[in-house]
């Protein structure tokens, strides 16, 4: 293990990360983890960090396999679930990931199989989110059930624990993180008055194909 800081800018941002989701409501004290790979290297959250209150010093540097290389303090007892997304997700569509505690998203967690895609923004993750089975944490039956639940979504859900987010950036990763918890909102507060409506594969098919078409989502200029 190197004490020299040859990965500040990357632990910064994680630690950064980590405050910006704990000033949403989404991490909880010591609750939830961060992470960010550059190349062969993932800063990750330390076990026992106060994630609103995140520095530097809290974020540990690993490689692929999860030997530390920078930091003094021991990776969060999440590792095995980041590595096993990092490793296993191309790096330009997942190269963070965001594990919370998120209230609405971990209520829902208590009570449904999957979160049907009840708006169209939810199309961005993916499609319908899964609830992976619940396993005690930091272990590598949850690390496995979670990489299941992830496949070919942005999302998922934890049962009675939580949600975890991807992005091709820390930015990215908050944004879902962020849409998770907003649709999880959304479907605690249709459930009050009846049972939620998804929309159907034809009307998901629509959206995508009309959203392809205008481009939506990324800015434009206007025309001269």
């Amino acid at each position: 293990m190197t004490t020299t800081s040859h990965h500040h800018d990357l632990r910064a941002s994680v630690a950064a990360a980590s405050r910006r989701l704990a000033e949403h409501g989404l991490l909880i004290g010591t609750a939830g983890n961060v992470s960010s790979r550059r190349g062969e290297v993932v800063a990750v959250t330390a076990t026992g960090a106060v994630l609103a209150d995140a520095t530097v010093d809290d974020v540990t540097v690993v490689d692929l396999d999860g030997a530390v290389i920078e930091g003094s303090l021991a990776p969060t007892s999440e590792l095995a679930l980041h590595l096993g997304v990092l490793r296993s997700a191309p790096p330009e569509r997942v190269s963070a990931v965001v594990h919370t505690h998120a209230p609405k998203a971990t209520a829902l967690s208590l009570v449904l199989d999957e979160l049907p895609v009840i708006h169209y923004q939810q199309l961005a993750l993916g499609g319908i989110l899964r609830v992976a089975p619940f396993h005690a944490f930091g272990t590598p039956e949850l690390a496995a059930a979670v990489g299941a639940a992830l496949d070919g979504r942005l999302a998922a859900l934890m049962a009675n624990h939580g949600a975890v987010a991807l992005g091709p950036d820390l930015a990215g990763a908050i944004e879902n993180a962020l849409l998770v918890e907003w649709l999880a909102d959304l479907y605690l507060r249709a459930a009050v008055v009846g049972v939620p409506r998804p929309l159907d594969e034809a009307q998901q098919r629509a959206v995508i194909a009309h959203a392809t078409r205008l481009g939506y989502g990324a800015t434009k200029r206007v025309s001269a």
